[in-house]
């Protein structure tokens, strides 16, 4: 295992080739297999599961219970609630039509990309294959199955876009041509309208 001073709780299992970077906290119960990357300064909540060869950003924060299968990719500084799913079989099946078990060899892997600085909420499922944009917001418990724009607000289920969120995290208000701003902190955007999406 690549380290250099992360902390690993005493009850998770971290595989000898996951790669843990520096600052980052496992806390207890966690697993962490093989090939997995972690980048820096991550917290991994009690019970999450970070399947083989997934790829986690730097600073990013991972809450109990959350689930994160082989074929995803988790940019920087993203947020994954407590009991986040992100799935990545769009065909599941346990066995083959001959009615033998299915192996490694009998799947295709459908990725997910989570971008930067994004949130997904507690509960929320995302499907394979989708994308979920720079700064989003997923609110809690949405089934996420197209691609969420950058700073798009979605929830529901399925979920749908329903407006956008600034880079601080509170929602956007528009103002007419393309334009959104952000009372709290002053921020203007130029982005799509909601029905052009």
């Amino acid at each position: 295992m690549t380290q250099s001073n992360p902390y690993i709780h005493p009850t998770a299992d971290v595989s000898p080739k996951a790669s843990i970077g520096d600052g980052t906290r496992i806390w207890h119960q966690a697993q962490v297999r093989e090939g997995a990357h972690l980048g820096t300064h991550c917290i991994v909540g009690k019970g999450a599961y970070i399947d083989f060869d997934v790829a986690i950003g730097d600073n990013c924060k991972i809450q109990n219970g959350v689930f994160v299968y082989h074929g995803v990719t988790v940019e920087d500084g993203v947020f994954l609630g407590p009991g986040v799913i992100l799935t990545n079989d769009k065909l599941p099946r346990a066995v083959n039509p001959d009615g033998t078990l299915k192996s490694d060899a009998d799947w295709e892997v459908s990725p997910i990309r989570i971008k930067r600085g994004a949130s997904i909420g507690a509960g929320a499922v995302i499907l394979p294959g989708v994308s979920v944009g720079e700064f989003a917001l997923v609110g809690a418990g949405a089934v996420v199955t197209r691609d969420v724009p950058d700073q798009g607000i979605v929830y529901g289920n399925p979920a749908r876009v329903q407006g956008y969120a600034c880079r601080c995290g509170r929602p956007l208000a528009p103002i007419g041509g393309g334009q959104w701003h952000c009372a709290p902190c002053g921020e203007h955007y130029t982005l799509p309208g909601l029905e052009e999406i």
